[in-house]
């Protein structure tokens, strides 16, 4: 049972830590998962009755761990999401890649098109139809003689899309089975949200928030990550 980390909390939003393989929202494997931890909290901290409202205003892969944010109240959701789907919010990834990176910034644009029946995103050509424009931009921070440690600031937010594209330049994530060759890995997926940016829904405030990944744990035991990770 994962325990609910929370960096931040008023009457209009949630801020916490999404644990690595735990899913943001219920989904069929009946896992644990995020969305449920955090009305649970509410619920029990501030003795709501019934079922506590909580709105998914974005999402986290499964394998990803890092920040999230939730609103408290319908208004405060719809402003979120209005952010998201503006791309005005402001998010910051971390991704250990295997091999050393040559090119150390690039912008990557990319098409891509969910195949929905392998549950994989694939890269097709702009003139395919129901394709996704997806656009990211990457750092090199780090490296040693194997990995690679890069910032990645999506410009997008398409599924799996940093998995997908970094595996796409000959870079897939430490520890990802479906994009890298990382079939009974024990390390844990070589992506976190480590930075969010956005608006307060209600005061107009800028929030900012950073969080470090496990570095008792493979990939992030391999960085100093707290050197990297900034307000």
């Amino acid at each position: 049972m994962e325990k609910l980390t929370v960096l931040y909390e008023d009457n209009q939003i949630v801020v916490v830590i999404k644990p690595q393989n735990v899913p943001s929202m219920p989904d069929e494997s009946k896992d644990q998962d995020l969305l449920s931890m955090v009305k649970s909290y509410v619920k029990e901290k501030y003795q709501k009755p019934g079922d506590a409202f909580i709105g998914l205003v974005h999402r986290l892969d499964r394998p990803t761990g890092g920040i999230m944010v939730f609103a408290r109240n319908s208004k405060s959701a719809e402003r979120l999401s209005k952010q998201f789907q503006e791309h005005s919010v402001e998010k910051e990834y971390y991704a250990v890649v295997n091999g050393v990176v040559k090119v150390k910034s690039q912008k990557l644009t990319n098409y891509l098109k969910k195949d929905t029946k392998e549950n994989i995103v694939k890269i097709v050509p702009m003139s395919e139809q129901g394709v996704k424009k997806a656009e990211l931009v990457y750092n090199l921070l780090a490296e040693n003689d194997k990995e690679s440690l890069l910032k990645v600031n999506i410009l997008t937010g398409r599924s799996h899309q940093i998995r997908v594209q970094l595996a796409n330049i000959g870079h897939s994530l430490v520890g990802d089975v479906k994009y890298g060759k990382a079939k009974g890995t024990t390390s844990k997926l070589g992506l976190w949200a480590g930075k969010l940016t956005f608006e307060h829904p209600k005061t107009k405030e800028r929030m900012v928030f950073v969080a470090y990944p496990d570095e008792t744990v493979s990939p992030w035991n391999k960085f100093d990550m707290g050197k990297y990770i900034k307000q």
